[in-house]
């Protein structure tokens, strides 16, 4: 059996597994913490808000949804028991059937009202736009921006109405139950939701004194006024991400947010497969970063250092002391090995918050490395010029539009969404 050749590495290497294994214990606290102060949003009354409610604008902007909920997306918004409200949807240049399923719901309800949309100006990506566009159309002092695959309680709209009112709030953001159905969506997802959970807690959210702000796209309830104060849609005309960016200068403008955890009222189903996770992804990991290429490598790093290689060094250090290795494969093998556990245990947590089954927190390593190799596929294609596919279109493409916080080195020339 080999020796390790150099002692001051190999004791290196043991220090670092031992603090990582410090690290996750300090994790899974953060975890347990984050989920148990996670409460769920309490579903309104029926009578719901009290006297003449301000009148709500649904904002649903759709592209090629003809294969997924698109009818029973909007027709939930239609069922809402909230009295006063209209549902305003966007046919963003789908090239399928999009556009008559919208019109077809719209002959049989008048709240419904369907847009043809129209190219976006220079420097603007295809949802900001659409999201303006149907925000044009309604002069109402509440709007409700969300997706064309959210599928909405009947209370939803109420529930989160009568807690802006009553706390005096500019925003409500709910975070939807996510359907994880697949194979992938079961290893990903969760993997996905922890970060966002370690990296954005909710508390730090709702804090006004904190400048941590979220803003989920599926559910996004904002007076009109304070959207307006940044800037409207304008604001965050080149953003993929543009529900995040608009909840950071909403705060940033002294708004008063706040995001709920609303599973019994909002649902979702991101994505069905690993083509859809890579696309829908590849297209908002590198925004996450900020646009900054080193940003995105090094958080990478840090992933693949502290979440992918412990239970990958303890496989090949467990087999090496089964075929009778010693010394630095024993010693590394506990460590890396309680790392392992460390993580499993964590992610049971996580994975009974997403209704997925415990025995996927095995596959936890997987899911984060699937995460680095998304993240680093971002970045990578924004900044060589070649931008990430979404629904057809090209974004950040060199020629258009560019990341508007980008710190990509590229060329002097620009990128675009086709």
């Amino acid at each position: 059996m080999t020796v390790w050749p150099d002692i001051k590495a190999s004791t290196l290497l043991i220090g670092v597994a031992w603090a990582t294994v410090g690290l996750w214990l300090v994790g899974a606290y953060l975890t347990w913490r984050g989920i148990t102060r996670q409460k769920r949003l309490t579903p309104a009354a029926a009578h719901g808000v009290e006297g003449e409610p301000p009148l709500v604008s649904i904002l649903v902007p759709a592209r090629n949804e003809e294969h997924r909920v698109l009818d029973a997306s909007v027709r939930s918004m239609l069922a809402q028991i909230y009295r006063r409200l209209e549902v305003v949807a966007v046919n963003d240049r789908s090239t399928d059937a999009t556009g008559p399923i919208l019109r077809s719901i719209a002959n049989t309800n008048p709240k419904l009202r369907v847009i043809d949309g129209i190219d976006p100006p220079p420097q603007w990506l295809g949802k900001p736009h659409a999201l303006r566009q149907a925000l044009d159309a309604s002069r109402v002092e509440w709007i409700l921006a969300t997706d064309a695959d959210m599928i909405f309680d009947p209370r939803a709209v109420t529930t989160a109405m009568k807690l802006a009112l009553a706390k005096r709030l500019d925003a409500v953001t709910l975070i939807p139950h996510v359907h994880c159905l697949s194979f992938w969506e079961r290893v990903f997802m969760p993997a996905f939701g922890w970060f966002m959970l370690m990296a954005l807690p909710v508390e730090r959210v709702n804090d006004p004194r904190r400048a941590e702000a979220v803003g989920v796209g599926g559910f996004f309830l904002m007076r009109r006024r304070a959207l307006e104060r940044i800037g409207g849609y304008e604001a965050v005309r080149g953003e993929v991400a543009e529900d995040l960016r608009v909840a950071e200068e909403l705060k940033r403008t002294g708004a008063r947010l706040r995001i709920e955890y609303a599973p019994e009222l909002v649902s979702t189903r991101m994505q069905t497969n690993f083509r859809e996770i890579w696309e829908g992804f590849t297209k908002n990991l590198f925004a996450g970063a900020k646009f900054s290429f080193w940003r995105a490598v090094g958080a990478a790093l840090v992933v693949l250092v502290f979440s992918v290689a412990p239970p990958v060094i303890a496989a090949v250090c467990g087999v090496s002391v089964l075929s009778g290795g010693s010394g630095i494969w024993v010693q590394l093998f506990i460590p890396t090995l309680l790392v392992w556990a460390i993580q499993v245990a964590t992610f049971v947590l996580v994975n009974r918050t997403w209704n997925v089954q415990i025995a996927y927190a095995l596959t936890m390593p997987l899911g984060h490395a699937l995460f680095v190799a998304i993240l680093l596929n971002s970045a990578v294609l924004v900044a060589i010029g070649r931008g990430v596919m979404w629904k057809g279109r090209r974004l950040y493409e060199r020629e258009g539009v560019r990341p508007p916080r980008g710190k990509v080195a590229v060329s002097d020339s620009t990128l675009r969404d086709d």
